[in-house]
């Protein structure tokens, strides 16, 4: 059995790991950097029930392998968090104060830190003192959205990994063997994906998702017959997607790519929302490259405000207010 034999695509960091396994030189922290989605999580578990091993190949058949398996080996912590931020509480509660006790049954002792870029400043400068000298069974993975978010002193303490998307026929041949024959729903999830295998699998299985997505797509068909009472309302219907907001602004960005491309080849072939064609098509004509540009940079800074914990009506309503500015003839 192969190490990450579950994992698609990121060949040449499963490499740089498969490397690690072998010849036994284990970092003492690593980051896993890439977006949401993209295969870090699956990939840390692959290399935590790796070095955990007996037989240090993933055997699926030792007591490590079946208890990696059922999420509940005794040496691999998963920190976790319940507000916006990851405190220094977080960090001092499930990592500086149990670091110092030895593994129960390995050799090594994991740390997996999920969406450790919402570390605070003081959650970061604890981390660091225990990185700075951790005890030589530790190791620490921190994954992360944004890398820029940490303390460069964190940074240069770490083996950095970044994973970036997989092929487009990776994604393509995971979901055909993965679901049914719905074609069409197949070929959405791999061009809204853009090498995510996270993305395309939501596609696939969730109901909401698809919700949401035509949610957006009349949303944007009626951009210009706006006015500020359908902004109000617009709003109003988007706060009911509060807890899926980035799915939201990823659907809008991707509609504004669309409409880009068909302002530049007027092809509808790469276009991800084709059931909207004949919309988009028309919308290109009127929409400027720099309005275009406005609005997908407007979409950007309020998903870098809403991570900021800005209030979620201001943001949106910035970001209508600029799409209706852009939009109109």
């Amino acid at each position: 059995m192969r190490n990450f034999e579950n994992i698609i695509g990121h060949e040449q960091n499963i490499e740089h790991l498969e490397k690690v396994i072998k010849s036994g030189q284990v970092s003492h922290a690593y980051i896993f950097n890439g977006e949401d989605g993209i295969g870090k999580m699956s990939t840390a578990k692959a290399f935590a029930k790796a070095l955990l091993c007996e037989e240090k190949k993933s055997c699926g058949r030792c007591r490590s392998c079946m208890q990696m398996e059922s999420d509940n080996h005794p040496d691999v912590i998963y920190v976790t968090h319940e507000k916006t931020a990851i405190t220094v509480d977080d960090i001092r509660n499930q990592v500086n104060q149990s670091i110092l006790i030895k593994p129960y049954s390995s050799d090594l002792k994991i740390y997996i830190i999920d969406e450790a870029d919402k570390m605070n400043i003081a959650a970061q400068n604890a981390l660091l003192k225990t990185i700075e000298e951790p005890p030589a069974y530790a190791v620490i993975i921190l994954i992360a959205d944004n890398k820029d978010a940490f303390l460069e002193t964190i940074v240069s303490r770490c083996v950095l990994l970044n994973f970036g998307p997989v092929k487009e026929e990776q994604v393509r041949d995971y979901i055909s063997s993965h679901y049914g024959e719905n074609k069409e729903r197949e070929e959405l999830a791999v061009l809204y994906s853009m090498g995510n295998i996270g993305k395309a699998i939501k596609v696939m299985e969730s109901e909401r998702f698809i919700e949401q997505k035509d949610y957006c797509l009349n949303l944007m068909s009626h951009l210009e017959e706006w006015d500020v009472h359908d902004i109000i309302l617009s709003l109003k219907q988007m706060a009911d997607y509060k807890d899926d907001i980035y799915d939201l602004l990823d659907i809008i960005s991707i509609y504004y790519r669309d409409i880009l491309l068909l302002k530049v080849t007027g092809l509808p072939n790469k276009t991800v929302f084709k059931e909207k064609f004949s919309v988009m098509k028309n919308q290109s004509i009127y929409l400027s490259f720099e309005g275009i540009d406005t609005i997908i940079k407007e979409i950007e800074k309020a998903r870098i405000r809403l991570k900021a914990n800005v209030n979620f009506d201001i943001t949106l309503e910035l970001l209508l207010f600029v799409m209706k500015e852009n939009g109109v003839r």
